[in-house]
């Protein structure tokens, strides 16, 4: 009996660390949430198979900046419910997009729920990191948003994009460092200024 007893034990405390390496929701949801103001620098593989480099600021909730590096010299800005994407080279005016059509909503969102019905349509343990892919719920046709996670504590790595036309961007980050950072360089119209 002893000896049954003693095998189950060890069986279930083999069993543990692999249980214990899949992040929940809600401990990502909450890890998640602490983030309110951060940076990293980061490498982006865009769909046509190139790759960028930069630094990402963001600030929880609906804040992030992508300053790519040369010879780019793009600016990405999500700021007050718009997505900017100005080429610093071309000059001119931004695209500019509802954020909240864009996958990247989801994390910059107020309050992250990765509970939320709908919203997760993948949960897994690759190994290494937890995977979760998500979307809006109400929006499914906004495109999808891949988060990578390492581990205890919890720690974003990577990002998935597939927007609402197929297209496909991954952008890995260097390690998110808390820092604070001020309102104004999420803003548009300084950007504009510079070109001017």
């Amino acid at each position: 009996m002893i000896r049954i007893f003693v095998a189950a034990l060890a069986l279930l405390i083999a069993a543990m660390p692999a249980q214990a390496q899949k992040l929940s929701l809600n401990e990502l949801s909450r890890y998640l949430n602490t983030i309110k103001s951060a940076e990293s620098s980061f490498t982006q593989i865009n769909a046509d198979g190139t790759v960028s480099t930069g630094t990402i600021l963001i600030k929880r909730p609906g804040k992030v900046r992508f300053d790519y590096n040369p010879p780019e010299r793009a600016l990405v800005l999500a700021s007050a419910g718009a997505v900017y994407i100005l080429d610093r080279k071309l000059g001119g005016q931004p695209e500019t997009y509802p954020l909240k059509r864009t996958p990247l909503s989801i994390i910059l969102a107020k309050k992250v729920n990765l509970g939320a019905a709908g919203m997760v349509t993948g949960h897994s343990y690759d190994g290494t990191a937890t995977i979760v892919t998500a979307q809006d719920p109400k929006h499914p046709e906004y495109g999808s948003i891949q988060l990578k996670f390492t581990g205890n504590p919890a720690q974003l790595r990577q990002w998935v994009i597939n927007d609402g036309n197929g297209s496909t961007t991954t952008v890995v980050l260097g390690g998110l460092a808390q820092k604070s950072l001020p309102n104004r360089i999420f803003y548009i119209e300084p950007e504009l200024e510079k070109l001017k």
